[in-house]
Parts: C-alpha cells; structure tokens; sequence
C-alpha cells in the first residue's frame, strides 16, 4: 500500500470513496444520503483541508483521510480535526485506513500540531494514542466518542468547533 498527498486528478475518486464507504453505515438514520464526501469537498472549496492522504493499492484509490483546522475551547491554533476517513467497502478491515490515520498522525507531529481531535469509535481510535479527556465536548455526541491525541504535554479542553463544511446535511 502506498500512502500519497492528494493531487488535483484524485477529487473525483476520493468523493467515490467516501460515498461508498459511508453509503448505509450505522452514523446515518436508515434510508440517508451520505454527506462525508460533501465535506471534504467543502473543505477543499474553502482552502480549509490542511491534509488529505490517499492510500493506492495496485494502482487504485483505495482510501481516504482529510484533516482540517479546528478551534477547540480557547485554542484557536495548533488543533486538527480528523475525519472523513473513508476505504472503500470491499477493502475495510484490511489496514487502509489504520494506514491514513497512522501517516496522518505522523504528519502532524511533523509540522508541529499540538494534536488531532475526532468524534469516532474509541474501539478503532484509541489504538493510535487517542483517548477521552474529560472536558472535551463537541456540542451533540456523548463524550466517549469525543477523543483526542495529543503531542505535548497540553491537554485540549473546551468545545471544538469545526470548520462551518461539517454543517453540510444529506441534499
């Protein structure tokens, strides 16, 4: 598997990929359109996608992670937001996106981030040093599957607010 930037002939595809992998999952009520795909073109639209990773295996696109600025509680620097995350159906399970959020991760340190947020599964997330802090809220989920990975010694308190492409809702 080779984990790569984004280029500007992958938009299409990595849409594709998160419709798919996104497409009937238990996060949306029965019946509802997808919308990560949405937001991470928003996110591009609005030179808000600070990292977008794709993972190729034999040549394909195959999966996806974007990460984007966000403010958590009074830091208004240094905090990301991972997600989407997305792999195609037929290949979930197989490491891929355990592979984007690992590179994603490495990334971060790289440019000196102070950490990454999420709302996700603590099941798959905390395998890669993300954990529940109390005091960590995003408005509307229950604070188990709000987490964070921090790279220093600061703990993030607060609210997170992520950027406004999150708001989108199924069309």
């Amino acid at each position: 598997m080779l984990i790569r930037d984004e280029r500007s002939e992958d938009v299409s595809r990595i849409s594709q990929i998160h419709y798919a992998a996104f497409k009937g999952h238990p996060v949306h009520p029965p019946g509802a359109e997808p919308v990560e795909h949405h937001i991470v073109e928003r996110l591009r639209a609005s030179g808000a996608l600070a990292l977008s990773l794709l993972a190729e295996a034999g040549g394909d696109v195959v999966g996806h992670i974007a990460l984007s600025p966000a403010v958590v509680g009074d830091d208004l620097d240094g905090w990301f937001l991972l997600g989407p995350v997305g792999v195609l159906p037929r290949l979930q399970g197989q490491g891929i996106g355990s592979g984007l959020v690992r590179e994603s991760l490495r990334h971060m340190r790289d440019i000196g981030a102070t950490g990454v947020v999420l709302v996700g599964d603590p099941g798959f997330y905390t395998r890669f040093g993300f954990v529940s802090v109390p005091g960590l809220i995003y408005t509307g989920v229950p604070d188990q599957y709000v987490l964070a990975a921090c790279f220093g010694s600061k703990a993030p308190q607060g609210e997170i607010i992520a950027h406004e492409a999150f708001g989108v809702t199924a069309e």
